[in-house]
C-alpha cells in the first residue's frame, strides 16, 4: 500500500482532535495523580498503625494490577454498582488513581530526604503541624521530586491509547476509525506514532531542563 499524503491531509483534523483529547485526559489525570499521590503519602506515614498500613496495601495493590483492568472496573463494573462515570471521567480517574501511588512513593522518598533538623526547627518555633507541613516540609521536598514526578507525566501521556477500550475518542480510537472506515491503516496509525514521538522529545527535553534544575537539590 502506497503512502497517500492528500489522505493524510484529509484525517488531519480528525486526528488532531483525537489529540486534543489525549492531551486533556493527561492534563487532568496529572493533576489527579499529583493530590491522590501526596494524600497517600501522608496517609502512609500516619503514627496510626491502621491507616499507614491500609494505604500502604492500597498503594501496592494498585501498583500491582494493570491499569487496563483498573479502567473496566471503573467503566464497566462501577455502573452495575450505582456509579456510571462518563468515559473521559472514568480514564482521568484511572490514569490519575494508578499513577497517584507511584507519585505517592515519590513524595515519601522526597519528604523522608528533609533533614531531621528541619523538623525540629519547626518544633522549636512552635509550629502548628499544618504551618510544618506548609511552610518548612514540603516547599524543601516537592523541588527535588519534579523530574521524578516528570517522568511519570511522560509514562502517563504515552498510556493514554489504553484509554480506547473504554470507548474514550482519544488519539488512538480516532486513528482506529479512520482506519476500519477507509480500510488504510498505515496513514492513520504512522500519524499516531508521529504525534506521540513529538511529544515525547519535547518532554524529554523539558525533563532534561528540569532534571538540571531541580535534580541537584536533591
Amino acid at each position: 500500500m502506497e503512502w497517500d499524503w492528500a489522505f493524510v491531509l484529509e484525517i488531519l483534523p480528525t486526528l488532531w482532535d483525537g489529540f486534543k483529547i489525549t492531551i486533556l485526559a493527561t492534563v487532568l489525570g496529572s493533576i489527579v495523580a499529583a493530590v491522590v499521590g501526596l494524600v497517600m503519602a501522608l496517609l502512609r506515614r500516619s503514627p496510626n498503625p491502621w491507616i499507614g498500613r491500609t494505604s500502604g496495601f492500597l498503594i501496592d495493590f494498585i501498583r500491582g494490577t494493570p491499569l487496563l483492568v483498573q479502567l473496566y472496573f471503573l467503566f464497566y463494573i462501577l455502573p452495575g454498582l450505582g456509579l456510571t462515570l462518563s468515559p473521559l471521567t472514568a480514564g482521568v480517574i484511572g490514569l490519575g488513581v494508578h499513577y497517584g501511588t507511584y507519585a505517592a512513593e515519590v513524595y515519601r522518598g522526597g519528604i523522608d530526604n528533609v533533614p531531621r533538623g528541619q523538623w525540629e526547627a519547626a518544633k522549636a518555633c512552635n509550629l502548628t503541624p499544618r504551618q510544618t507541613w506548609i511552610n518548612v516540609i514540603l516547599p524543601q521536598a516537592i523541588p527535588p521530586m519534579i523530574p521524578a514526578l516528570a517522568n511519570y507525566l511522560i509514562a502517563m501521556f504515552k498510556e493514554t491509547p489504553l484509554l480506547s477500550a473504554i470507548t474514550v475518542i482519544e488519539l488512538m480510537n480516532q486513528a482506529r476509525s479512520i482506519a476500519n472506515f477507509n480500510y488504510r491503516y498505515v496513514e492513520p496509525m504512522t500519524m499516531v506514532g508521529v504525534f506521540f514521538l513529538v511529544i515525547s522529545l519535547i518532554s524529554v527535553v523539558g525533563l532534561r531542563y528540569l532534571e538540571r534544575r531541580f535534580g541537584r537539590l536533591s
